[in-house]
């Protein structure tokens, strides 16, 4: 018979195994972001409502769902997408994302003429994207969440032109806020208004 590695624990992991408190916590805690990611839904379907004369038609197209998974970059997470229009050219959703040990965050996410009808509203806006804290991604792949320098430019660091350069480069326009989550009491705010200053980038 092979002699077969012993597989071994290292001291904290030995910790961890026999401990089910860590673990209870954090199921405690992805249904508390459940939770939150509902009454933030509650308040978009309502914003919604108000706007609806001067939104796309898509967005009324398909219902909001809030899923979770574990291995975002090996790390448990939760999101929201909301509207979320997906099809193979054309694209319009917003994204609310919670990651383990990271950050909240909120994606405007467009692509084909959802994209090409947004182009001058991100252009007219691009002083309050920028006085408001938000990032474009500059990576050639949409399913990206993390802000890393390959991935999201602060749009505060761009000129004007730079942003126009960006915006016209790809087959999709990536537009994002993040909150640490050391400021989860604020976290539905954060999201809520981020919301509606998305949909007024969105406005026909």
């Amino acid at each position: 018979m092979m002699n077969e590695t012993k597989i071994t624990l290292s001291a904290k992991e030995l910790e961890l195994v026999c401990n089910t408190e860590w673990i209870l916590t954090k199921h405690n805690i992805i249904q508390k972001v459940m939770v939150l990611f509902s009454q933030a839904l509650a308040g978009m379907q309502q914003q919604i409502i108000d706007q609806k004369n001067n939104l796309p038609a898509a967005i009324f197209l398909k219902d909001p769902k809030i899923s979770k998974g574990e291995n975002y970059k090996s790390l448990p997470y939760v999101m929201l997408d909301y509207p979320r229009y997906f099809e193979k050219e054309n694209t319009l959703a917003i994204r609310t994302f919670f990651w383990w040990g990271n950050f909240f965050s909120i994606n405007l996410q467009l692509a084909g003429k959802y994209r090409t009808q947004a182009v001058p509203n991100l252009q007219a806006n691009f002083l309050m994207l920028q006085q408001n804290n938000y990032w474009i991604c500059i990576n050639n792949k949409p399913w990206e969440h993390s802000f890393e320098e390959d991935n999201f430019l602060p749009i505060q660091q761009l000129t004007r032109d730079q942003f126009t350069t960006i915006l016209k480069r790809e087959s999709f326009i990536k537009i994002s806020k993040k909150q640490s989550l050391q400021h989860w009491d604020t976290a539905l705010l954060f999201i809520e208004q981020s919301f509606e200053e998305m949909l007024k980038l969105l406005e026909n």
